[in-house]
């Protein structure tokens, strides 16, 4: 018989029923060292102050009004975001999947609105991840996420990751953009080198093709920057949002240039909960906290320390990993394991990781992580390894 839940996910036999930054508590007391955040949406950790006291005022004030109507909370966090990036305008969603969706939308509608309704294309690349509706698969590819869900939305072609010379066979005047992860997530933690960016908004410059990236995973802070590409001095013409925005309660955003976004007038898109005053005021404070200057510098600070102490613990475990990627507090772990051993290895030891593709488990913890946490998570994944190669110790 079927559960009442749909058994779309593989869970873990874990119940949490509650959170103190960077830890999670099971419900029989186990503590666990959260180095995952909810695939790195709690981005200033479990119940954080300023988050529960924005959330906690603003639902005695104003839950839901629809976007019928002027919200205060929704232009405020509009005019940060704008003040704080690339964009000019911003449209709110409720997830990075409903985002990657408007970016779709407002590329197409852009080369409709000039009169090239037929400049479809976009490129994309393989390991990608953008969603899980029928656009972001179609974008993304690959069995994993599309087998079964055919026929897709024509109009993606995936390129192989870092093949510069595909790319510049595939990018014409024809292509319409280029949607692309400064740092893979999904895809197993692969940052695209700085150089890489910067020819790639050079190149879609030359060819009038839109660049759209996609920042949910990587971007709120996660690589010490406030957004990933700003490591390469570049900026998008559309870009997608979500995950730490929220702090761990559900928003995304689509922030764009106004020559990208002009077409999208009154009745091109909408949202019945999208930018709702609760998601905002919870926003407005993970702005407030994560686009502060001293506070990026500490993410870079500790993400160096982090990164340290996995090199070492590599170099102590050849038989378990084989390497440490990634930028920031948004790392990769290379496993000679199978990483799902690793993952499970981990809960036994009270230490929380995620799973993602080319064999990694990806750390992607609380911005707020100390220093003390650091070394707690890096000895408690140094067990994890100890259960898988015992012989070797």
């Amino acid at each position: 018989m079927i559960p009442a839940v749909l058994p779309t996910y593989n869970r873990a036999p874990l119940t949490f029923v509650r959170g103190e930054g960077a830890w999670l508590i099971e419900a029989d007391g186990r503590r666990f060292l959260d180095l995952g955040a909810g695939i790195a949406v709690n981005a200033l950790g479990h119940a954080h102050p300023a988050l529960v006291e924005a959330l906690t005022e603003q639902a005695g004030r104003l839950w839901h009004v629809s976007n019928l109507y002027r919200i205060e909370e929704q232009e405020a966090l509009a005019r940060r975001l704008v003040d704080a990036t690339f964009a000019d305008t911003v449209f709110f969603t409720n997830s990075g999947t409903e985002a990657a969706e408007l970016a779709i939308k407002m590329v197409r509608k852009h080369w409709s609105a000039r009169g090239d309704g037929d400049r479809i294309e976009i490129l994309a690349f393989e390991g990608a991840f953008h969603g899980r509706s029928t656009g972001a698969i179609a974008a993304a590819g690959g069995d994993k996420l599309t087998k079964g869900y055919g026929p897709l939305m024509p109009g993606f072609r995936q390129l192989p990751f870092g093949d510069h010379e595909a790319l510049k066979a595939a990018l014409t005047d024809r292509t319409a953009a280029v949607m692309v992860e400064p740092v893979q997530g999904e895809g197993g933690i692969r940052p695209l080198p700085d150089a890489c960016l910067k020819g790639l908004r050079a190149a879609c410059d030359a060819t009038g093709a839109l660049l759209v990236l996609d920042e949910v995973q990587c971007g709120m802070g996660r690589t010490g920057r406030l957004f990933a590409h700003e490591w390469a001095g570049i900026s998008p013409d559309i870009m997608m949002v979500a995950k730490g925005i929220g702090g761990g309660f559900p928003l995304g955003a689509v922030l764009a240039t106004e020559a990208a976004a002009a077409a999208m007038t009154a009745g091109s898109h909408g949202s019945t909960y999208g930018g709702n005053p609760l998601a905002c005021a919870v926003g407005l404070q993970v702005m407030d906290i994560v686009a502060d200057e001293e506070f990026l510098a500490g993410v870079r600070r500790r993400a160096g320390l982090l990164r340290q102490r996995l090199e070492g613990l590599v170099a102590v475990h050849p038989e378990v990993f084989e390497a440490v990627r990634g930028q920031g507090l948004m790392l990769g772990l290379k496993c000679r394991k199978p990483n799902a051993e690793v993952v499970t290895a981990g809960h036994a030891e009270g230490v929380l990781t995620v799973a993602g593709g080319d064999n990694v488990i990806r750390l992607l913890p609380p911005l707020v992580l100390s220093e003390e946490e650091i070394a707690e998570g890096v000895a408690r994944l140094d067990r994890a390894a100890r259960r898988l190669a015992p012989a070797a110790v």
